[in-house]
């Protein structure tokens, strides 16, 4: 017998607002609501999209060498990551390959706050307990916390209406703020490519907050779906799809996430696991690296598909593909053999025994509309 589904503190909610409900890594989540899957995309792109995202691992590192122990771990650097500012990591195993990619915010000098992918949530815990424990306090907020994801041009208007300190952050910028009275911890980031925040709120007034962000005209509720699409679009990888134990960051195409400081010339060089294999293949390059395809024909190509160059050999395989309803056609990525990576190379993808045309591309597909400013 498989374990019951979990529930976020939002799951009745989403059952009041008529979500089609999906299992997802081990959660009752929704998929979409009644406005369906390409209105929620297009909606969070014009106005506001509210996203429930509370299945993700929420875990506080406390403790003056907090920072130096999860730096051992990740190719970041994370020693001199500012007050206030969150960075993108990614911990990696003796071969170099992702265990999981998270986020990693500083709130206080020793005090980190990170999340985690939900499948990996568990494992990420234990890895951290076995590899930090010594070091600092590991302390899960699986179930005291919630999260939600405030995304797209709006939202900061629609923010600022609780709080109107957080319109003068920008992208990556985290801090404490306080909405409807609940002690929260808002980061101006997101998975969607637009302009957002995503919000760590305590579990037992997440829904009140939710509630209350519904109510404003500007917003919807946006499931799964859409949170997909809209990911795909801005060309950000999901963990166990587009990268993972056997992907090394090179590969991945996230060599960006490999700190000046920590890289082979750095002044803190090294010293995560893999770090050789990882800068031997930034020295001689991969056989293989991750790239946006554009699908050149209305059906989408799915993960899964291989591809294929001109005389039908095999050269690479999908990981995610979708249909954009931004881009107003389908797009993929996929791993690609290094010599058919360079830009507006033609390629094929194998469709239920028939050849698609695709083209190689870079990402985003959607341009990003993040607040730098």
């Amino acid at each position: 017998m498989s374990d019951p589904l979990r529930c976020t503190p939002l799951h009745t909610l989403h059952l009041e607002l008529g979500a089609s409900m999906v299992p997802f890594a081990g959660y009752d989540m929704p998929v979409h609501y009644p406005l369906g899957v390409l209105k929620e995309h297009l909606h969070t792109r014009a106005e506001a999209g509210l996203f429930d995202v509370s299945h993700m691992g929420q875990i506080l590192l406390r403790g003056e060498q907090a920072a130096q122990a999860l730096e051992r771990l990740v190719p970041m650097d994370i020693v001199d990551l500012p007050q206030g500012l969150q960075r993108y990591a990614l911990f990696t195993n003796d071969h170099g390959g992702i265990l999981d990619d998270l986020m990693v915010a500083r709130l206080a000098k020793d005090e980190l706050l990170l999340v985690v992918n939900a499948a990996c949530k568990q494992q990420d815990l234990d890895y951290l307990r076995q590899h930090l424990q010594a070091h600092c306090e590991v302390l899960p907020q699986f179930e005291e916390r919630a999260l939600l994801a405030l995304q797209g041009p709006a939202a900061a208007q629609v923010l600022a209406q609780l709080a109107p300190e957080v319109a003068q952050m920008t992208f990556m910028q985290v801090r404490p703020v306080a909405l409807l009275d609940a002690q929260c911890f808002v980061s101006r980031s997101g998975y969607t490519g637009e302009d957002g925040f995503e919000i760590s709120v305590p579990a037992t007034a997440a829904k009140a907050l939710a509630r209350h962000l519904l109510s404003q005209p500007k917003v919807q509720p946006i499931g799964l779906g859409a949170r997909d699409s809209l990911r795909l679009e801005a060309g950000l990888c999901l963990y166990g799809h587009d990268m993972d134990s056997d992907t090394t960051p090179v590969q991945a195409n996230l060599s960006w996430a490999i700190s000046k400081a920590r890289r082979n010339d750095g002044v803190r060089a090294g010293g995560f696991p893999g770090a050789e294999t990882v800068f031997a293949q930034q020295r001689d390059g991969v056989a293989r690296k991750r790239v946006g395809l554009l699908v050149q024909a209305r059906s989408p190509v799915r993960e899964g598909a291989e591809i294929v160059n001109a005389a039908g050999q095999a050269v690479g395989q999908v990981t995610s593909g979708s249909f954009g309803p931004t881009l107003k056609a389908p797009m993929a990525m996929a791993y690609i053999d290094n010599e058919h990576t360079a830009p507006d190379t033609q390629l094929w993808a194998v469709v239920r025994g028939k050849l698609v045309p695709v083209r190689v591309s870079k990402m985003p597909f959607v341009a990003s509309r993040y607040q730098r400013n």
